[in-house]
């Protein structure tokens, strides 16, 4: 086998893109037109549109998580805070006299994050002072933030009419989706801070070995503050363009099981949940399988209730061939071709 080949094979990247590859050729296959394009007012519509669209919200609640992750962390609030921040924003719109001023929706939005703030604080509180394990301090705002929403819209579906509060799920900003737009920001972003700093080496340190990097000098508490703030200010954006979507704040179902979608992008991109060394762009790989499956089955005319079945079986068939035992079996037939070239030289040499 070619060597580049076996140093590709070894690659993160390698087997979530080739399974991207795979469901995209599905798609293509059967409907030929799934790449296709078009313009309309300026406006990008097709299949790949959609699901930029359709994953973007998973794809920002997951870069916040892989910083959680990367910690040896884990955050099971996002779905809730979602549907906090969009019942927040909704219930501020409704009680406006103009819901549709752009202040006033400014205003709703502003309170929606600094809301998704105090709730990411409050996780990283648990979390680095408290001491609680993340699995358990957060689920602790899994299970009582959506009774919190429910306690926010009075029980009720929350519909808003405002024009610019809408645009943020369904607008158009130069071409693209607001919702595509946001998420390649704060992808931007996230990957600045964490790779053309020290940020992202003093996260997967404190990932790797908590009380190693304490020693060394790292201040690991205000590191954990600042990742499970910035996932849930993750999560609040993204329940906004979810709520902005549908203009109505659904506290039961909107961001529902979201979370599980983030890990499993999480997951598919090759960031291990045993904390350390992550990837941003395996996140990207991975939300984008996540939303090109869940595409192809309602596509195909799969029952929708099918899908996490689906799921299961794509992140079991990408976790195998990422498993320790394959990336050993790699390393040995690289280290046997490595070998036999260098005899082959030798040989020729001589």
């Amino acid at each position: 086998m070619n060597p580049t080949l076996l140093r590709a094979v070894s690659s993160r990247l390698f087997w979530p893109i080739v399974m991207l590859v795979i469901l995209v050729a599905i798609n293509v296959v059967a409907f030929p037109d799934f790449l296709s394009i078009t313009v309309t007012d300026g406006h990008l519509f097709g299949s790949v549109i959609d699901i930029l669209r359709n994953g973007a919200p998973t794809f920002i609640i997951a870069i916040g998580m892989t910083l959680v992750i990367a910690t040896r962390g884990i955050d099971l609030s996002v779905g809730a805070v979602a549907a906090i921040s969009g019942a927040v924003a909704c219930s501020i719109l409704l009680g406006s006299p103009d819901p549709g001023a752009v202040g006033t929706v400014i205003v709703a939005v502003a309170a929606a994050l600094v809301t998704s703030l105090v709730l990411g604080l409050w996780n990283g509180f648990l979390v680095s002072v408290i001491g609680i394990q993340p699995i358990i301090a957060t689920l602790v705002l899994m299970t009582a933030g959506r009774g919190v929403a429910m306690l926010i819209t009075e029980g009720q579906i929350l519909t808003v009419d405002s024009a610019p509060f809408k645009s943020l799920g369904s607008g158009f900003l130069l071409g693209m989706p607001v919702a595509v737009v946001i998420g390649a920001a704060i992808f931007v972003v996230a990957a600045l801070l964490t790779r053309r700093t020290a940020l992202g080496m003093l996260i997967e340190s404190v990932g790797i070995n908590p009380e190693a990097s304490r020693q060394a000098g790292v201040r690991a508490r205000v590191l954990l503050f600042a990742v499970y703030t910035f996932c849930a200010l993750s999560a609040g954006i993204a329940g906004l363009i979810l709520t902005a979507n549908q203009t109505a704040a659904d506290s039961n179902n909107t961001g529902l099981f979201i979370e599980l979608d983030a890990i499993l992008a999480v997951v598919i991109g090759g960031t291990s949940l045993a904390g350390g060394r992550y990837s941003l762009a395996g996140t990207l790989v991975g939300a984008l399988v996540i939303q090109t499956l869940v595409t192809t089955v309602y596509t195909v005319g799969i029952p929708p209730i099918v899908t996490m079945v689906f799921k299961a079986a794509v992140v079991t068939a990408v976790c195998l061939l990422q498993s320790p035992a394959t990336s050993a079996a790699v390393g040995r037939l690289r280290y046997r071709i490595s070998a036999r070239t260098s005899r082959v030289k030798e040989a020729a040499a001589s």
